[in-house]
């Protein structure tokens, strides 16, 4: 049989006749524990924190209201519920701790009875809130989880459709959060992104072409050149793309991590220069997560085997990419890709698919 666990009950009362008539009122059914002034309760809570708080106003030293003031700074102590004693019973009095913070407020000479009930209320409101807390919580981590499994299915199912590339998604969305976390103190980044954005970003790259899975096979397996015709249908994968997103997004709208895989997946083929497509859009026209994802989806099509071409040795990406500084890419992301290029080839090394392409990412 599991024995029911007592709240621990802090009264901070400098009046011993006070404290007496406190414990014999909660002492049969809560932990009590005293402090005789601010100065020690503080300790007193500092070394274990109690359910709830019974409150003086007047004492020597620190009064109450210091007291209730410092415990609202801390985070550990902010939620603690503490009720106001006193003998002040003025309604200014009253207001003035309320407003500070306090839950309610007991006025001397005490009722027993009525601090009994009081306190039984308020812990069980307490009860009530921390477990709604855990049930928010334990959702949240449900629906993120959740998020996480969709977002990675709709990936698959883009790649199920080109059967060479199965750790693309794995390595592209290492690819643009190690390139995030390289730029997310750079002047001119550093407002756009933060760690959260960055696990967005990362979450969400794996749909940057799910707009494939509307490509007709005979276009998207050719196993040579394409065609200009077939080309510019195969263009049309990330107007498809944002299309299935948005479709989603009407669905549930507001979520941001929506917003950001429909900027993937319709920009991350446009150019710095203003050559790209589906809008020609240039510069900083083109949204960040858009030209992130464009630095990452061409190195890693470089070092891939593909049906129409054998990997690219780690270094030719490298050069491929640094020649586009400026023209392909945002001269910023290149600069950091630059500086973190080794964490790319180990991306590459952990999640390649071929021998072949192990070997070419090892070459010197």
């Amino acid at each position: 049989m599991v024995k029911e666990v007592k709240s621990t009950i802090l009264i901070v009362e400098d009046t011993e006749m006070n404290i007496d008539i406190l414990i014999e009122a909660l002492g049969d059914d809560y932990l009590v524990r005293v402090a005789m002034d601010g100065e020690s309760a503080l300790k007193n809570i500092a070394s274990y924190i109690p359910d709830l708080i019974l409150l003086d106003i007047m004492m020597p030293g620190m009064d109450g209201y210091e007291v209730l003031r410092r415990l609202k700074k801390d985070a550990k102590t902010s939620k603690i519920p503490v009720i106001f004693i006193t003998a002040m019973s003025g309604k200014h009095d009253e207001a003035k701790g309320l407003a500070l913070g306090a839950i309610d407020y007991i006025t001397k000479p005490f009722n027993p009875e009525l601090v009994k009930a009081r306190v039984a209320n308020h812990l069980m409101l307490k009860n009530y809130q921390d477990n709604l807390e855990m049930i928010i919580e334990e959702r949240t981590r449900e629906l993120r989880m959740t998020q996480d499994v969709i977002i990675h299915s709709m990936g698959v199912l883009a790649e199920y459709r080109d059967p060479e590339t199965g750790g693309h998604i794995k390595r592209t969305q290492n690819y643009v959060r190690a390139l995030a976390l390289q730029v997310e103190n750079h002047v001119r980044f550093k407002e756009l992104l933060d760690p959260e954005i960055i696990q967005v970003l990362y979450k969400c790259a794996p749909l940057h072409d799910i707009g494939k899975v509307a490509i007709s096979d005979n276009i998207l397996l050719k196993p040579g050149k394409l065609t200009g015709e077939e080309f510019e249908e195969m263009k049309k994968h990330s107007v498809y793309g944002r299309d299935v997103i948005m479709l989603c997004e009407k669905e549930i709208p507001g979520t941001s991590f929506l917003k950001y895989a429909c900027e993937i997946a319709y920009t991350h083929h446009e150019k710095w220069d203003g050559s790209g497509y589906p809008q020609g859009l240039m510069g900083d026209g083109i949204p960040l997560s858009g030209r992130l994802m464009a630095i990452a989806d061409v190195y890693d099509a470089l070092i891939s085997k593909r049906v129409y071409k054998p990997p690219f040795p780690h270094s030719k990406a490298v050069t491929i990419i640094k020649d586009g500084r400026g023209k392909h890419f945002d001269p910023d992301m290149v600069d950091a890709f630059l500086e973190i290029e080794g964490k790319f080839r180990q991306i590459a090394l952990q999640f390649a698919d071929f021998e072949e392409e192990r070997k070419m990412l090892l070459e010197t």
